[in-house]
């Protein structure tokens, strides 16, 4: 029922109490709006929708492939820096086992620290490439992204670098491998 309309100078009359039938068909009924799940209103930052080329550059970087470029590139720069490192550091870099006496030229010294970082990059580039594509594939295997993943493709980087050596040093690879990727992983995470 409608309430009577007011004079022009009189106030209007107050709404009729809400029914508590009506006001459970707007809130769990039939009459309820759905509502669209805004992060502004939770308080969280309004994020717009991704465009179709970001979501491809995510889909891009997410690849295993792609994964496997950048630990290889990543270990050939961090390779080579530890390899410059380690023949900077060296006594015996330039030396001439010949002629113990003579002193090496500066060119002599840049030639076996490039040659020693070279070396070393092109190791940690392998070795960096081989553990992410088998994390990368033990990951899609088991449909998960934890601590196994690495461990797992930890001893099996390891345990394939050792077994050149012997089966003895392929499961003390495994072994040795597996707990420094548990170890980088609790770290990260």
């Amino acid at each position: 029922a409608a309430p009577p309309p007011s004079a022009p100078g009189e106030p209007a009359p107050p709404p009729p109490p809400l029914q508590y039938s009506l006001l459970l068909q707007h809130l769990v009924g039939d009459k309820r709006q759905p509502r669209v799940w805004d992060p502004s209103t939770l308080g969280g930052i309004p994020c717009p929708p991704k465009s179709e080329e970001q979501k491809m550059v995510e889909r891009v970087m997410e690849s295993c492939p792609f994964k496997a470029a950048l630990a290889c590139v990543g270990g050939f720069v961090l390779g080579g820096a530890f390899g410059i490192f380690t023949a900077g550091i060296d006594t015996n870099v330039g030396f001439d086992p010949k002629d113990p006496y003579r002193t090496p030229t500066a060119k002599e010294v840049l030639k076996d620290m490039g040659q020693r970082g070279i070396s070393y990059a092109k190791n940690f580039a392998i070795v960096g490439a081989m553990f992410s594509c088998t994390e990368c594939v033990v990951e899609s295997y088991r449909g998960k992204s934890d601590w196994k993943n690495s461990v797992i493709s930890g001893c099996i980087t390891g345990g394939a670098i050792g077994f050149r050596a012997g089966l003895k040093a392929g499961v003390i690879g495994c072994g040795g491998f597996a707990a420094f990727s548990a170890a980088v992983d609790y770290y990260l995470r």
